[in-house]
């Protein structure tokens, strides 16, 4: 256990210490004139008085521009001594002089101009320096090779007030800021540093100083730390049908091809514009995949058993092809596709159907329309499906999945880790290595993004064992079998073929862009986009602190917590050895439901009375049904929440639950107080967490907390009860259903629909997850029981699915054949002619099959 601690605080020592990626991803991005006046960003160096010098000084800092922005007008720096006299550096990109860097001084332009390289004020980190001469009454202005002077009157005791960006300093206000980037400020007066603002931040609105506890302030911050380390969340959609994803890497636009419709993603705007097909719906069928050909600038969706690649023409605005409907369900999940600019041809890798993982080649010749199965020669390609792929100029890498040696599920289908190369030309697969994976398996997104120059990938990965699964970025070599994890966690919903995640790179933005696709049983895509800024960020990145004096005090704080975790554990032990009896413990691995919040009932499916469980509930909250709040006393608070708190509360606790990590403040404002600026937005959440928090106080063991940089509903569930993360317990693991997490769910639904008198736009796609995730639950328990063996349960879970969806067919079926079994043949026809009432008034149509095909299914 000793050796264990010890590793671990070496391990976060060595992270720390000596992460040398680490110190190029940090810096202060501003808001630019892609946002709103009131959200820009601005810096400044000594809110609230000025900075103050008795002899020449200099002032230096790096600067670059964020690359793929619409304008790059704006105040870099800004000058304002203790006459009111400005200085400011700007840069103007309409100008019609040579040099778009400009010096003001007063209200006229100096001599000082200059110019930097595009490829240089995108790529790299330029050092501008600014030197005040007290001795020759000059000021000095450098930028790499270039250096100017100009004239200026200065005197001992000068104060100034410096500013980056956006201002609202006296008669000084400015909003004109271009889109930047700026880090490792410094001010040195004779010669020596006096202040330093490293700029290493990762959240918040002041800014440390290192030399002299002269901390700065930061107005709408854009902490470039956190960009190279969390994923942001671009866009959300949902649309109807089995969509798929294609990326224009050139122009940065995700195209995303639904059934009658084609929307375009502009990576660098944000702007979705939908395009509605004029040659009618496409028949996308469920396995359909979609890409984008670089070289001839055309959009290819391919369903690989009808052997059919249609062309979408941006012109005419329709595809060439459409697919058969109604046919049997694919063979060829999640397989991989390149595109080959060698031989103009799309080629199709492995997949997965029918209980066979696949190993086959295909290729499409676009110019012939012509289809064959490539015969390759080499190493051993396992068959295998979620796998990812990248393109070179003579073929692609292949890296892992899923799979087994035979193809046949059925036999040790396992994890793979190899990483393979297969040649076009040669038509070879070659192995490279074998990639040892310690702790939890992971199988991966359909991409990798290839760095022949650096012989580097990154790829996306994931657990497939879990619903509520997570994406992770990873980096590795084509050379040598290793890899580390970068950026945050993406949270992704796992259910194998309804399933599907991509990731794309922008070279022009320098930013990876994943994407999920989840297809629910009302048969509609929801598609989420998310960005990160290259280069990413260690994983463990909130250890760090950005400065090396505070690393020592994270080690002493982690040995510290070792040795009270020691102290405590040698405790424990010790009381356990003296203990009269043993402790009985739980093994259940839901969360332990408190006794006051639900008895205990001979019949598993008898859910309890509502109004015992409101008696006898304390420090409970109930969403199912009403929403219901109770405190520790068992007494009912919910008329506290005025309508804006209960918003409030119900928006934070939802994805605190569903989420995990919460929600933004950004995302708040834009749901809450989208009609606010900021500092008004700003003002109404303080006010009115402070009133949550106020009235969770009387739950106990539940607050708000924003110490993850997301806002979240903390709670001890093993003290509070909620219902919406009991039923999230029961129903994300289905492989471990029970008869008794089935009756632990029915006593949650008992209660009612989800908040079904709360109507939020936000809160749809919830209530539509939590109704498709307990009709499904309940469908995958019942196919697990044979009808001779409990037909009255079958019924019970019948009528829990149809609580949720009348017209379920599933669930009739269910029901019709367990009432036959027991006889009651005239309950089961009943059943049966209701069901066909139902589907008749809701579809317009009859129920195509009889009540004796039912039975005898």
């Amino acid at each position: 256990m000793k050796a264990k601690y010890l590793f671990s605080i070496l391990s976060v020592f060595f992270t720390l210490c000596c992460n040398k990626g680490f110190s190029q991803s940090y810096g202060l991005g501003f808001y630019s004139h892609e946002v709103v006046q009131d959200q820009r960003t601005g810096l400044d160096l000594s809110p609230g008085k000025t900075l103050c010098f008795n002899s020449s000084f200099e002032i230096a800092f790096d600067f670059s521009f964020m690359p793929a922005k619409a304008d790059y007008f704006g105040y870099i720096l800004r000058f304002v001594d203790n006459n009111n006299e400005n200085i400011d550096l700007i840069y103007d990109k309409n100008s019609k002089q040579k040099n778009h860097f400009r010096l003001i001084i007063g209200d006229k332009f100096s001599k000082i101009a200059f110019n930097i390289p595009r490829d240089v004020l995108f790529s790299s980190w330029n050092t501008i320096k600014f030197k005040f001469d007290y001795e020759h009454q000059l000021l000095h202005l450098t930028c790499g090779q270039f250096s100017s002077q100009t004239s200026l009157a200065l005197k001992k005791g000068d104060c100034f007030k410096i500013l980056f960006g956006a201002n609202e300093y006296l008669g000084f206000k400015t909003t004109d800021v271009p889109p930047m980037k700026i880090k490792n400020v410094k001010i040195s007066e004779g010669g020596d540093v006096k202040y330093a603002w490293p700029l290493n931040e990762y959240q918040g609105i002041m800014v440390r100083e290192e030399m002299g506890n002269k901390d700065a302030s930061v107005v709408n911050p854009l902490w470039i730390k956190k960009l190279h380390h969390e994923w942001q969340l671009l866009q959300t959609l949902s649309i109807k049908g089995a969509a798929s994803v294609a990326f224009d890497a050139k122009k940065e636009v995700l195209n995303i091809i639904g059934i009658d419709s084609l929307y375009k993603y502009d990576i660098k705007s944000g702007k979705l514009d939908p395009i509605n097909y004029s040659s009618g719906n496409q028949n996308l069928l469920r396995g359909n995949q979609s890409l984008y050909d670089d070289k001839n600038k055309r959009l290819l969706n391919v369903y690989v058993d009808q052997k059919l690649v249609s062309t979408f023409d941006t012109l005419s605005k329709k595809w060439s092809k459409n697919y058969i409907p109604n046919t049997p369900i694919t063979d060829f999940w999640q397989f991989n596709k390149f595109y080959s600019e060698t031989d103009s041809s799309l080629y199709l890798i492995g997949g997965y159907g029918h209980f066979i993982y696949k190993n086959q080649i295909q290729r499409y010749h676009l110019p012939s329309g012509t289809w064959q199965d490539v015969k390759v020669i080499g190493d051993r390609f396992t068959p295998r499906y979620l796998a990812a792929s990248g393109n070179t100029k003579t073929g692609a890498y292949i890296f892992g999945g899923f799979g087994s040696s035979s193809g046949e599920q059925i036999l040790n289908p396992r994890n793979l880790y190899d990483l393979l190369y297969f040649d076009v030309k040669k038509k070879t697969i070659k192995k490279i290595y074998e990639l040892k994976v310690e702790g939890e398996h992971f199988v991966f997104g359909n991409s990798l993004i290839i760095n022949e120059k650096s012989n580097t990938y990154y790829a996306l990965v994931f657990p497939k064992h879990k619903f509520k699964s997570h994406l992770q970025l990873i980096q590795g070599s084509l050379l040598k079998p290793e890899y580390k994890r970068v950026g945050s966690l993406i949270p992704y919903l796992f259910h194998d073929i309804n399933s599907f995640a991509d990731l794309f790179y922008c070279a022009e933005s320098k930013r990876f862009i994943a994407v999920t696709l989840f297809r629910d049983e009302g048969d509609r895509t929801h598609i989420q986009i998310y960005s990160l800024y290259s280069p990413p960020i260690n994983a463990d990145v909130k250890l760090l602190s950005g400065s090396t004096k505070n690393v020592f005090i994270v080690i002493l704080m982690l040995l510290a917590a070792v040795g009270i975790g020691w102290f405590i554990y040698v405790r424990r032990k010790k009381r356990a050895a003296v203990a009269i009896k043993p402790i009985i413990q739980n093994t259940n691995p839901i969360a332990v439901v408190p006794t006051s919040a639900v008895n205990v009932v001979a019949d598993p499916l008898k859910p309890v009375s509502e109004k015992k469980m409101v008696e006898e509930c304390k420090s409970s909250i109930f969403l199912f049904g009403d929403m219901q709040v109770f405190d520790k006393q068992g007494q009912e608070i919910t008329k506290q929440f005025t309508p804006l708190i209960k918003e409030l509360f119900l928006v934070i606790l939802l994805y605190t639950i569903r989420w995990e990590r919460g929600i933004s403040s950004e995302k708040l404002k834009e749901l809450l107080w989208f009609d606010k600026s900021d500092e008004s937005a700003r003002n109404n959440r303080s006010v009115n967490i402070a009133k949550l928090k106020s009235i969770l106080e009387k739950i106990e063991h539940c607050t708000v907390s924003k110490e993850t940089g997301y806002w979240k509903i903390i709670c001890d569930f093993e003290s509070v009860y909620v219902d919406y993360q009991q039923y999230f317990e029961i129903i994300k693991d289905k492989k471990k259903l029970n008869k008794e997490k089935i009756s632990e769910l029915a006593k949650i639904i008992k209660r009612g629909p989800f908040l079904p008198n709360t109507s939020y736009e936000w809160m749809d796609p919830f209530k539509a997850e939590i109704s498709n995730e307990i009709i499904d639950t309940y469908l995958h328990f019942a196919h697990s029981i044979v009808i001779a063996d409990d037909p009255e349960l079958l019924i019970e879970l019948a009528n829990y699915i149809f609580y949720f969806d009348s017209v379920n067919e599933e669930a009739m079926v269910i029901k019709c054949k367990a009432l036959a079994h027991l006889g009651k043949h005239s309950q089961s026809k009943n059943t049966y002619e209701s069901f066909c009432k139902e589907y008749k008034l809701l579809y317009g149509d009859d129920f195509d099959k009889s009540f004796n095909d039912i039975l005898s299914d």
